[in-house]
């Protein structure tokens, strides 16, 4: 029986308990996911790559041995559809929180589409508890003092903290 391989692809700035969520259910879905992690330097990542990559495995590896999962992490700076067939993937998991990001998932979706047909998209819709999570929102909440430890992991909370010079 082939393999069923699945992308979830992000910048990961940082990882938050909303990409954990979309991971942990995509993983059911698939019998091996890969966490891309995009260089996507436009965006102005806070993260360097080597550190969303480092952050984003760590996080992974715990959450895998903790639901039985086959989960890696790799880093990409290439065109989302090649690198998902690279990788042998024929799935790309999105996760959507509002209705705001369906419009622009949809457009990325069709896009995919008709570079790689034989690539399917699928969206998962946040859980409740995740709805409102974003790594913008996080970043600018940690940035100013604000509490995170309910968005994020103790260990990226203490990244963001020493990141934004909190740190003891």
């Amino acid at each position: 029986m082939p393999k069923r391989v699945g992308l979830y692809p992000g910048t990961f700035d940082p990882v938050t308990n909303g990409h954990m969520d979309i991971v942990a259910r995509a993983a059911r879905v698939v019998d091996h996911l890969i966490v891309a992690v995009a260089a996507n330097a436009g965006k102005g990542p806070l993260f360097t790559l080597k550190e969303r990559v480092a952050m984003a495995e760590l996080e992974m590896a715990e959450l895998a041995q903790s639901i039985g999962a086959s989960i890696e992490v790799r880093s990409f700076d290439t065109l989302l559809v090649d690198f998902t067939a690279q990788c042998g993937a024929n799935l790309i998991v999105r996760g959507l929180r509002a209705v705001s990001d369906f419009e622009y998932e949809f457009q990325m979706a069709g896009m995919n589409a008709r570079l790689s047909p034989d690539i399917e998209t699928i969206f998962l819709m946040a859980s409740e508890r995740c709805q409102f999570i974003s790594s913008r929102f996080v970043k600018e909440i940690g940035r100013l003092g604000g509490d995170i430890s309910q968005f994020v992991s103790p260990r990226v909370k203490a990244q963001l903290d020493e990141k934004f010079g909190f740190s003891a």
